[in-house]
């Protein structure tokens, strides 16, 4: 019998099992073009990050494919193969349908480590197996069932160029197969997110004579257009089952029976939600007390919300490299942004004073240990093979480029690929180490010098969204085969130009910037022949030194001792 191993997602293998990730998702009404949008800051310290891709193929039906979970446990345990699988570019195939994730951990006793699959190997196979947002919630929720389901809570957003989707989805307790889970279609005309904290309170439950909505009981149902949510048959008595839930059915909460609040997972998780509302929202300083901490005057986030203006695909990216930035968590205010306001913090979260008080730090959405990050845009008005874009590269999203990346391109480019991404190696072909060379000669004067990352930032994502009308204009002449040519150099071309400009960029910071002072330049940014400026610290450090070190740097004090 013949063995086709499924190679895990990235490298699942030499990375933590729980990352810490964002999930931003934009209904195609909510959108300034009618794209449905969704993004992923894949946060994991210890990981390089790469682009995955599975070529689409044919295959005996039926045929064992070896899955490696987490772990040796998982060796010579096998899923049935299907005849058809799709093209795969990182997080999209080729029908533009995306799944990303966050997770949210939830109640720990309820992970079944003998279960077969673990979410990214659920993710990879949905994708392969699904060509809309539907069909992927039906074929993980079928998957789980039959052959276990071995990680902890999950959040999923799952898109097509129609719908979006938000899926929720925990285990039943040791040795005991499946999950439980809930999938609800988010309004066209709204946004959501999701980042390491369960989101899915109340949910519409089954009516007769109503398909609005369905248990797992009838997922064949699940194609009917006014089906808006889905949940498994047994997702309120498993909660009963299990001491977490005893009120009437219509009062059940997801998020309280299987990931219950406190204010550390709420500030560091749903702070990011909060934060990204707030951008397209006026009225969300009305969710702080939650945020604070005071869930007697409130104690959730909307779900989704309206936006005040439809969002464009740079708006979506510009909010996935928020820090709090005006508002009263802005990481760059305070004397812990050091003297040159830095939004990255070290870990640990919690730490603490000589004097024994406990501290913590805030959690972003931009973080130093992405090991990638993506803006997914999904088209329905254009071919599959152009409409899908993952917009993607590696490292922290608030310090790289965006590269635009076709669903249908066969080739992954070289800056993207595994092997070029070495986890314990620096190299100039990688992406990753590319990036952070760039980052983390800048994390620690930031305000000195991430205006010269922006304008690069900005010259590259300005070329690669110029680009696109061009873009569509080449396809519109071309066959099939020809369009995926073409989109596979224009992929690659783009991931060059980013690799190129940002070698530039890190040779050119370390000369202006050298010695801690900063060599003048003309308003191209042509170094003059001499000169230099002497920056300094930010005002906010400087009002700190005086509380902090007393009289010792008062220049007062030295001239006092001169006088007399």
């Amino acid at each position: 019998m013949k063995k086709i191993t499924i190679l895990l997602l990235l490298v699942v293998l030499l990375i933590p099992q729980s990352w810490a990730c964002t999930n931003l998702i934009v209904g195609k009404k909510a959108s300034a073009d009618g794209s449905v949008m969704c993004t992923y800051n894949c946060d994991g310290f210890g990981f390089a990050g790469s682009l995955f891709y599975s070529p689409a193929s044919r295959h005996t039906a039926g045929e064992p494919i070896a899955i490696h979970g987490w772990g040796p446990s998982h060796e010579g345990r096998f899923v049935d193969q299907v005849a058809y699988t799709y093209n795969v570019v990182g997080f999209m195939n080729d029908q533009q349908v995306t799944i990303v994730e966050s997770t949210f951990d939830g109640r720990l006793e309820l992970q079944n480590r003998d279960g077969l699959l673990d979410y990214f190997s659920l993710m990879r196979l949905a994708l392969q197996r699904s060509a809309t947002a539907r069909q992927a919630i039906a074929c993980m929720a079928q998957l789980v069932e039959r052959y276990g389901y071995n990680s902890t809570g999950e959040s999923f957003t799952i898109c097509d160029p129609n719908e979006a989707w938000i899926m929720e989805m925990i285990g039943k307790g040791a040795s005991q197969q499946g999950a439980v889970w809930v999938a609800l279609r988010i309004p066209d005309d709204c946004i959501c997110a999701h980042a390491n904290l369960s989101r899915i309170r109340q949910f519409p439950l089954e009516q007769k004579r109503s398909y609005r909505s369905i248990s797992s009981k009838h997922l064949q149902q699940i194609d009917r257009p006014e089906v808006e949510c889905v949940y498994a048959a047994d997702v309120i008595t498993m909660a009963r089952e299990q001491g977490f839930f005893s009120g009437k059915d219509e009062d059940f909460s997801f998020r309280d029976a299987y990931c219950p609040i406190d204010f550390e997972n709420v500030r560091y998780a749903d702070a990011r939600v909060w934060s990204f509302f707030r951008h397209h929202r006026s009225d969300m300083d009305q969710y702080l007390p939650y945020i604070e901490g005071h869930f007697e005057q409130c104690d959730h986030l909307p779900l989704w919300v309206k936006p005040e203006k439809p969002l464009t695909l740079r708006d979506l990216q510009h909010d996935m490299r928020d820090h709090f930035e005006g508002t009263p968590l802005d990481m760059t205010s305070d004397m812990t942004a050091g003297p040159w306001g830095m939004p990255i913090r070290p870990l640990p979260m919690h730490y603490r004073a000589s004097d024994g008080t406990d501290l913590y730090r805030e959690r972003p959405i931009a973080t130093q240990q992405s090991g990638f990050t993506m803006t997914c845009q999904m088209r329905s008005w254009l071919p599959n093979d152009v409409g899908g874009v993952t917009w993607f590269n590696c490292d922290d999203a608030d310090m790289v480029a965006y590269v635009p990346l076709y669903c249908c391109i066969t080739q992954v480019p070289d800056p993207f690929r595994q092997e070029n991404n070495p986890r314990n190696e620096f190299s100039f072909e990688s992406a990753f180490w590319m990036n952070n060379w760039v980052a983390n000669m800048i994390y620690p004067r930031y305000s000195m010098m991430i205006g010269d990352l922006r304008i690069a930032q900005r010259e590259l994502e300005d070329y690669y969204f110029a680009d696109q009308d061009s873009v569509l204009a080449a396809i519109a002449l071309l066959t099939p085969a020809d369009r995926q040519s073409y989109l596979n150099k224009k992929s690659i071309d783009y991931a060059t130009r980013m690799m190129q400009r940002w070698d530039r960029l890190a040779k050119y910071l370390i000369v202006k910037y050298n010695d801690q002072v900063q060599k003048r330049v003309d308003e191209q940014g042509n170094f003059q022949r001499w000169g230099y400026e002497t920056p300094g610290y930010n005002q906010s450090f400087i009002d700190a030194i005086v509380p902090a070190t007393g009289n010792r740097y008062k220049l007062e004090q030295v001239i006092e001792r001169r006088e007399r």
